[in-house]
């Protein structure tokens, strides 16, 4: 309790501090008056008898510090004294403060935007209930095995889903194109999700005959029904299927991607053997059951792998499923970006310690300036602690009125992170400023302050009282010391900004190399639309083949069109259409899995309007897309050099996995990469053939409804939209049309990650550039300054201004070479993380490195120039008087 009222009473003093402090001064004020009153009584003078009262009191300031020591905070007050001061000094000073906080708030919100994007994908929790108990499983699995698990699983609750799905949306005006996903009937209670309006799925909704329901997302219900709070329970044509619209999600779900506008339920039907076991295969995810680890659950899935093989109604590979395990759901969304946000955070960290280095060399000029001021203070009874707590509290102020400035440069830089990231980034729409990066940039500020100010402050602590006062610090032994420490940071920030320039380089040059990869294909005068009938439409074979062969004939008949073809999956639009094979002359073990073909079904002249070459063999002829033709394909020069090398590939048979009838190769065409610049295909496919669209039945395939025309045309600029949509809505009013856009464009979209990269490099490294030349500039100009007497003396001892400009360049481009020394050995070791972000380029490029060093040197003498221009002015009678 005494502790207790001990506090209450400190806390109370420091609220009346001015009035305790004015009655402690006049009770001093007394006992002074009444010792003078008695030395003067003992015959001493008025003058004396001060004197004498004054010496045996003691120093005031200190009684007063003590005594206040003793009733308040001391430190709480010592800070609010070293805040007023810290103010009133840099509002003396308006230029450097606001140099010194515009640097630092580059740097802080710099950061601040960044570690928001970090925060908001990897860091913040999924927005679901108890969000570490979520996992997920890294293969994929068909539905029988999915309705399998929960009997063998007893870790985990488990759901599934199939992302990808499309559907169009009619009986609302114009037909729109709406991206779905299909979902189990437990998926949302797995996630803990809760819609905004009505209800998720309920148990049996995934069966037949009770999947006629689907869910929307809130944009989709802003958009497309104007907030109708009335919706719930309304019908929606999809795909020419009525569905009741159960629920709305709320705004901040947007799983598995923020792209999908709606779901609904899986077809769960065994009856369907094909689609139940061989059909599109799904992620699965689980939430763990109390009192479950991750090591328990991935456990039990390996167990019970095995019991899901033999389920299947043929022999499966003993090889399926053999990389399966569990991982955090979480880890699963982000899996892909996390190297891309870690680098892209590591390098703005470096931008914001060379905007360090640069305040702290503005912090020293300005304490050579100041060491009058601090030797007085040291004079007065301030010990180097106090003059250094002081230097930190201005530094500090410095940091915190960056930060708050930079707090706002996050806010619309994190807009432009939004634009220029790829839409599909993980979480990306719910990326904001919450209080975790608050925090952060808090503690930025903070380890900005003591960073940027420590080394000033040390060195204007130690200055040499008697030398200060006596020399009045314009020339002090203790300059080199501080033109050393100015040095040192300047070759920090040489070494640092070599680093993210290196870092940008190496990306430039892989984006240049991604950009001169030869798709296989021409893009220029080349448009693209994609074309979607309903599937109760395409039930009827003959009705959906005669809808595309009539709007090939009109599309070709439009002025400006050349020509035109069709294509169920268009190189490089994210789409994948493939088959499990057996490939002649390669016997397959049944324990190993089937290679994996990627088909492309086209119209003809499809491979000329792209420009694909054939290189051996034929075309598909007219003849080949006949209801009774016998199956014939293209195989691509890589697909036939894998299973047939030195051999002729015209003649060889494919055919799918469990289907009895043989598609025959009569041509081989030229490569094209069809999953983005990079590959040419995802890692499970195995090779790639062109079928002719419209025969596919007979081989077991049913034909796709919805396919991508290609026009070539004669005129970039035209608006084919609306004419394609006139076009298609008069065949069939149902089918809308999307993805209207150039080939150009798709081939630049599928860049749009590693281009987004490069620029946010591009954007640190140049801003590390201007922050190191700014420095080299400050460092070396304030070494002219210094330098001016010695210059002076130089010159009348006949030195020319060639002379003087050798040697003011000479000591930035030395300062420059030992900074891009240090920032080699360093790069060396740190480019190699970056190994996943490259393409066509070592993390050690050699070119890359000597033009990086070119460019620093160049930097490092253009920053000198300035300076050196006014050395070679100065006057040597003048610098010699003033010395």
């Amino acid at each position: 309790m005494k502790r207790i009222a001990e506090l209450f009473r400190r806390i109370f003093h420091l609220r009346q501090r001015s009035e305790f402090g004015a009655g402690l001064a006049e009770e001093m004020q007394h006992h002074l008056a009444l010792k003078t009153y008695e030395n003067i009584r003992e015959g001493m003078s008025e003058k004396e008898a001060r004197y004498a009262a004054q010496r045996e009191f003691g120093n005031v300031t200190l009684l007063n510090e003590d005594s206040r020591s003793e009733w308040n905070f001391r430190w709480v007050e010592h800070f609010l004294q070293d805040v007023r001061y810290g103010v009133r000094m840099l509002r003396k000073s308006p230029g450097f403060t606001a140099v010194a906080v515009l640097t630092l708030a580059l740097g802080i919100g710099a950061n601040t935007a960044i570690f928001s994007l970090v925060n908001g994908v990897l860091l913040r929790p999924l927005p679901f209930a108890q969000p570490g108990r979520l996992v997920a499983i890294t293969d994929v699995f068909p539905q029988g095995a999915f309705v399998a698990m929960p009997s063998r699983l007893k870790s985990m609750d488990v759901g599934a889903y199939l992302d990808g799905a499309e559907f169009n949306l009619t009986g609302r005006g114009e037909a729109s194109r709406l991206y779905g996903t299909s979902v189990s009937a437990d998926f949302f209670s797995v996630l803990g999700a809760r819609p905004a309006m009505g209800r998720v799925f309920v148990a049996g909704e995934d069966h037949p005959g009770q999947d006629n329901v689907v869910i929307l997302s809130h944009e989709l219900w802003q958009k497309e029904f104007g907030s109708d709070p009335n919706l719930i329970g309304q019908s929606v044509s999809l795909d020419g299927t009525d569905r009741q619209i159960v629920g709305v999600m709320p705004p901040d779900f947007q799983f598995p991607s923020q792209k999908t506008q709606l779901w609904v339920p899986l077809h769960l039907d065994p009856r369907n053997v094909g689609s139940y076991w061989g059909g599109g295969f799904m992620p699965i995810i689980g939430r763990l059951r109390d009192g479950v680890t991750l090591v328990q659950a991935h456990s039990e899935l390996r167990a019970a792998l095995p019991q899901f093989r033999v389920l299947f109604p043929w022999k499966m590979p003993d090889a399926l499923w053999s990389g399966a395990s569990v991982t955090s759901l979480q880890e699963k969304i982000t899996g892909d970006v996390q190297t891309k946000l870690y680098v892209l955070l590591g390098a703005i960290c470096l931008v914001l310690l060379i905007a360090c280095a640069n305040v702290a060399n503005l912090l020293l000029s300005r304490g050579v300036t100041r060491q009058r001021e601090m030797a007085v203070r040291a004079a007065l009874g301030a010990d180097r602690r106090r003059i250094l707590q002081q230097l930190l509290t201005e530094s500090g102020l410095l940091a915190t009125c960056g930060a708050a400035l930079g707090i706002l440069f996050a806010i619309n830089g994190l807009k432009w992170l939004k634009v220029i990231l790829p839409a599909d980034t993980p979480r990306l729409g719910s990326i904001t400023i919450d209080w975790r990066v608050l925090a952060f940039t808090a503690s930025v500020a903070l380890s900005t302050g003591i960073i940027s100010g420590l080394a000033p402050a040390l060195y204007a602590a130690k200055t040499n009282l008697t030398e200060s006062l006596t020399k009045g610090g314009q020339r002090s032994g203790s300059m080199g010391s501080s033109h050393r420490m100015r040095s040192a940071l300047a070759v920090a920030e040489i070494t640092f900004a070599f680093i993210l320039v290196i870092g940008a380089g190496l990306l430039v040059k892989s984006l240049w190399e991604l950009f001169r990869v030869n798709p296989g294909f021409q893009t220029e005068s080349i448009i693209t639309a994609r074309v979607t009938p309903n599937s109760s439409f395409c039930a009827v074979p003959a009705r959906c083949q005669n809808f595309y062969d009539e709007l090939t004939d009109r599309v070709r008949a439009t002025p400006g069109v050349n020509d035109a073809a069709l294509v169920n999956v268009l190189p490089l639009d994210g789409r994948i259409d493939a088959f499990a094979a057996d490939v002649e002359d390669h016997p397959r073990n049944p324990s190993d899995p089937a290679p994996v073909l990627f088909e492309t079904l086209i119209t003809p002249n499809y491979l000329h309007v792209m420009s694909i070459p054939l290189l051996r063999g034929r075309a598909l002829a007219p003849a080949d897309y006949a209801p009774d033709a016998v199956s014939v394909a293209l195989v691509t020069a890589s697909t036939a050099e894998k299973y047939w090398p030195k051999q002729n590939p015209i003649g060889k048979h494919v055919r799918r996995t469990f289907v009895k009838d043989w598609t025959t190769i009569v041509g081989v065409v030229g490569d094209v990469h069809e999953e983005n610049l990079a590959e040419r295909f995802p890692d499970f496919i195995d090779g790639a053939i062109y079928a002719p669209y419209g025969v596919h039945q007979a081989s077991g395939r049913p034909r796709p409804k919805d396919l991508t025309l290609v026009l070539r045309v004669s005129n970039n600029h035209m608006n084919y939209a609306q004419t394609l949509q006139q076009i298609v809505a008069g065949l069939n009013p149902e089918a809308p049309v999307s993805e209207v856009e150039t080939l150009r464009g798709v081939v630049t979209k599928s860049a749009s990650e590693p281009r987004s990269t490069v620029l946010l490099f591009a954007v640190f490294a140049a801003l590390a550039l201007t922050l190191a030349a700014i420095g080299i500039y400050g460092v070396i100009s304030y070494s002219v300054t210094q330098r001016r007497p010695e210059i002076g003396m130089r010159m009348a001892l006949g030195a020319q201004w060639q002379d003087i400009v050798r040697m003011v360049v000479g000591h930035g481009a030395r300062l420059a070479l030992i900074g891009i020394a240090i920032g080699i050995a360093v790069a060396f070791a740190l480019t190699r993380l970056m190994k996943s972000l490259l393409f066509g380029v070592s993390a050690t490029d050699p070119i890359t490195f000597i033009a990086v060093s070119v460019l620093l040197i160049l930097v490092a003498v253009a920053a000198c120039y300035i300076p050196a221009r006014r050395a070679m002015r100065v006057d040597p009678m003048v610098a010699l008087r003033h010395d």
